[in-house]
């Protein structure tokens, strides 16, 4: 839960704190309306990759991460399988590209150059030290095997089209 809060509070901070340095700063780029009807198709765009991926990726971990009865998001099988056999942090790849789409959707250019990355360095951050410590404190030698031999993130063109291709629901737990 604190997790979604902090994701609400980049989003909606990032905005705000956006809309406050354009009004400073990129008055000019700010009330043209070319550059928000461009910029709003490309938030479109990068908010339906960012959607897929994450549609993609947590049908991956509903489907493999389960076994018995779960809360929903909850895993306890640890997934290698899918686009989780080429990288470890795939839905955060997608997630990473979230404060971009909300960045274009509101075309704001201070939050595209210069907040956008500083909350993606924030979140690359918080992958290191409370993503991965968490899963290692649940997974251990099998997660620490599997970080040995699997990138966080692979950018190599089979990862990228498998981590967009449509990944069936699975609405019944295979697993007994």
């Amino acid at each position: 839960m604190l997790r979604i809060i902090v994701w609400i509070i980049m989003i909606f901070g990032g905005s705000v704190l956006g809309y406050y340095i354009d009004s400073l700063m990129f008055e000019n780029v700010y009330n043209n309306v070319i550059s928000h009807v461009v910029s709003l198709f490309f938030g479109v765009f990068l908010l339906f990759i960012v959607m897929r991926i994450s549609k993609n990726t947590g049908r991956t971990l509903a489907k493999y991460g389960r076994k018995g009865k779960l809360n929903r998001m909850q895993t306890n099988i640890l997934t290698k399988q899918g686009v989780y056999k080429y990288m470890r942090h795939p839905m955060h790849l997608g997630l990473l590209f979230l404060p971009f789409a909300v960045a274009f959707l509101i075309g704001s250019p201070s939050f595209i150059l210069i907040i956008a990355p500083v909350e993606i360095i924030f979140m690359l951050i918080m992958i290191k030290f409370v993503e991965e410590p968490d899963t290692i404190r649940k997974f251990g030698d099998e997660y620490l095997e599997y970080k040995k031999q699997v990138p966080w993130f692979c950018f190599k063109m089979k990862c990228l089209k498998k981590l967009l291709e449509n990944v069936p629901k699975n609405y019944a737990n295979t697993f007994k």
